[in-house]
């Protein structure tokens, strides 16, 4: 049976008292502030290389809870790289910029950014930013329910990080693989990967919210809402304990769409509510279209036609922007481009190759030349040699 009431503080922490609760808010709040702190102190001596490093390490300090400030960074990381060359810099720029557009709903321009990014990699050779940036890219095709494509590069990218073995992104590798199979209705083996990465991330020391938002997920989809709130719950409070304001919208989403289900209003427009006004806040637009959806179906319920009907026309346009066929078209584009560079790298690699046994081939005729050469200037000098002799045994 599904709860009646919903807790506007999760239930982790309203186990402890209100002063204790704020002051951990506090603390968490406080040792994010001293990075970010420390970061803004490295980047007012650091030059170059260097500093191109330090201002993708404030992007990603930054991007949880102050999203626009980050890309700021990211945007200045990606300038400075270019002026000084660093081509790997470049790259984690562009990843990192495909993130933000990700997260604001632009999916074209994120894959733009995640496709120039990997290509950066593959020629420095770089296997942890290969392995990164497919990931990434899988999320974009995911979101586009191209889940043949999402599953081949996510597939590409947990097989590399487990060559490498980073155990930190695996985690999220891990996760996403449960999402895909989630997709496709293999909640057993998506229960799996939710599993062992939420049982990861608490050996390497910090909790990860998504899988255990994900469980709620399949809960969810099976119509179980009472664990699947009980999910959500555990998932936000880890959300807002660590201030990832990004996370925490998700996972306020997915309380309100499962309250607005199961026909609870109340509660549901309360976690809607929160997660428009985080929404407009972190200009996270990507969560609009399900959050103007379920607003539509809560207003329903309570026979509100008017506000229900105005809510699926926002509804209808926020999706419209995400899913539209321009958005497609664009996103076909550029696939054929990542193609024709990959097959272009292809054609130069055999070229060189070419290039180089005809070098060798050319360098034999000439070894060739000069041996023959060198065999008719000795014959040569030996000819004068006994001509001379013969010459000086008839003077005497």
């Amino acid at each position: 049976m599904l709860l009646l009431a919903v807790p506007l503080i999760p239930t982790m922490i309203r186990k402890i008292s209100p002063v204790l609760a704020l002051y951990l808010l506090i603390a968490v709040s406080a040792l994010g502030q001293q990075k970010k702190d420390s970061l803004l102190a490295v980047l007012d001596t650091a030059r170059n290389e260097y500093k191109v490093k330090t201002l993708n390490e404030l992007f990603r300090a930054n991007l949880d809870a102050e999203p626009l400030k980050a890309v700021g960074y990211a945007r200045e990381a990606l300038n400075l790289a270019t002026e000084v060359g660093d081509k790997k810099g470049q790259a984690a720029s562009y990843n990192n910029l495909g993130i933000a557009y990700r997260t604001q709903g632009a999916l074209d321009k994120a894959l733009e950014y995640y496709i120039t990014g990997l290509g950066i990699y593959e020629t420095l050779g770089n296997k942890e930013g290969i392995a990164t940036t497919k990931n990434n890219i899988s999320t974009i095709y995911s979101i586009k329910r191209d889940y043949g494509q999402a599953m081949k590069y996510l597939e590409e990218s947990y097989t590399l990080l487990l060559e490498i073995k980073d155990e930190n992104k695996l985690i999220g590798s891990m996760n996403n693989l449960g999402n895909l199979h989630t997709e496709i209705q293999l909640y057993e083996q998506a229960m799996k990967y939710y599993t062992q990465a939420y049982q990861l991330s608490e050996q390497k020391g910090k909790k990860f919210a998504d899988p255990l938002n994900n469980i709620g997920n399949i809960y969810f989809r099976q119509g179980n809402y009472q664990r699947a709130v009980d999910s959500y719950e555990k998932a936000l409070a880890i959300e807002r304990e660590q201030n990832n304001k990004i996370g925490a919208l998700n996972v306020i989403t997915n309380l309100g769409i499962t309250y607005a289900k199961a026909k609870q209003p109340e509660p549901a427009q309360i976690y809607l509510d929160e997660a428009l006004t985080l929404t407009n806040e972190l200009q996270a637009y990507s969560f609009l279209p399900a959050i103007y959806r379920a607003v539509a179906e809560n207003y329903g319920t309570q026979n509100k036609w008017k506000e229900a009907f105005e809510n699926q026309l926002k509804y209808d346009t926020e999706r419209e922007k995400m899913f539209g066929e321009e958005t497609t078209r664009k996103i076909a584009q550029m696939e054929m481009v990542m193609s024709f560079q990959e097959k272009e790298r292809e054609f130069d690699m055999l070229k060189k190759e070419t290039e180089i046994k005809t070098l060798e081939l050319r360098n034999t005729r000439l070894f060739v030349i000069l041996v023959v050469l060198a065999v008719f200037a000795v014959l040569g000098g030996l000819n004068l040699f006994m001509g001379k002799k013969s010459i000086v045994n008839r003077k005497k």
